[in-house]
């Protein structure tokens, strides 16, 4: 890949000597953590973020449906599905960034369909959301209902198959000895955020109207559910330390409240990625208030109108921040949102 050097690469196969120099490579990838970091250096990285529900339901209505009709010779008269159960299949089926697998799964439906045509069950087909599982079978995905209680706090998450919520929770096992457990299958970063959140956590608080000693005589563990899933990245620091704080103060968080950001040692927030997926999947949890890192203001205020459209952000430099927005109700934050 390197234009310096592949002048005359060989070609072992043909045994010819060819001019890659002027050749431009173009790879896809869903992620990146895979690809050798010698080949990566060789590349110029070019984010490209995948499609949000209302964009699949317009591809799905516009180009993927009449194109499997065409094909398979259908008219409206005989086959049609509403919009309704287009959102079911998009949300409870494909939840992938691409729309690959939505053209199965509507290829799936007209196929059933067809043959329902063909034994002549019916002479007209109307597909709407209470006929999608009969087609399709019990759908792979459920909505996201965040956990509420004390010592939980939802975060936000990035997957390779778009944004997630995140709930993290903790509880005091026993006042015997102190200590930190943590389970969940994390990866090596989460296991350094919660670290972090712990140290961070215990040396302040006195300043988070915590009992001064809770954590001296406490075993804490730390869970985030789908233990079989692998999580890693850098964004749930402050959803850790929010979780901590809650147990330790005996108060759960009363509303309904998202976050992302990276907590670092003396209490800043740092910036995260996958703002847009991360917001994509609040929307569909109906969660409308997030706090997120004032370095990721930007990358909030570039989102579309109807993603922005009625949520409610907080944006914080610190872990005080995060705080007052949590558990200090009275406070006026407009200068921030």
């Amino acid at each position: 890949l390197d234009p310096e050097q592949n002048s005359e690469f060989l070609d072992h196969y043909l045994d010819l000597r060819l001019d890659l120099s002027k050749v431009l490579f173009i790879c896809t990838a869903n992620q990146l953590d895979t690809i050798p970091a010698p080949l990566l250096d060789r590349m110029e990285t070019m984010r490209l973020s995948g499609y949000i529900a209302e964009e699949k339901l317009e591809i799905a209505r516009n180009h993927l449906w009449p194109k499997l009709m065409e094909r398979n010779g259908l008219s409206d008269d005989q086959l049609k599905i509403n919009d309704a159960g287009l959102k079911y299949v998009i949300d409870s089926y494909c939840r992938e960034a691409g729309v690959r697998n939505l053209e199965k799964q509507l290829g799936r439906i007209m196929r059933k369909s067809i043959v329902r045509l063909l034994e002549g069950e019916e002479a007209k087909i109307r597909v709407g959301k209470k006929d999608i599982e009969t087609l399709l079978g019990k759908p792979p995905f459920t909505a996201d209902k965040p956990l509420r209680g004390l010592g939980i706090a939802t975060g936000l998450a990035w997957t390779t198959m778009g944004g997630a919520t995140l709930p993290i929770e903790c509880t005091q096992v026993h006042t015997l000895n102190r200590g930190l457990k943590l389970t969940g299958k994390l990866g090596d970063v989460m296991r350094e955020s919660a670290e972090i959140a712990y140290s961070y956590v215990m040396a302040h608080l006195k300043e988070y109207g915590c009992s001064p000693d809770y954590f001296d005589t406490s075993l804490v563990h730390l869970h985030v559910p789908e233990g079989a899933t692998p999580k890693d990245g850098p964004s749930a620091g402050i959803t850790m330390a929010t979780a901590l704080v809650s147990l330790a103060r005996k108060e759960r968080i009363k509303r309904k409240l998202a976050m992302t950001g990276e907590l670092t040692l003396t209490g800043q927030v740092l910036a995260v990625g996958g703002i847009r997926e991360k917001v994509i999947a609040a929307r569909r949890s109906n969660i409308m208030e997030l706090i997120l890192p004032t370095a990721n203001k930007k990358d909030f205020e570039e989102l579309p109108d109807y993603l922005r459209d009625g949520i409610n952000v907080h944006f914080a430099r610190t872990f005080r921040d995060v705080y007052h927005f949590v558990f200090d109700e009275h406070r006026d934050d407009k200068s921030l949102h």
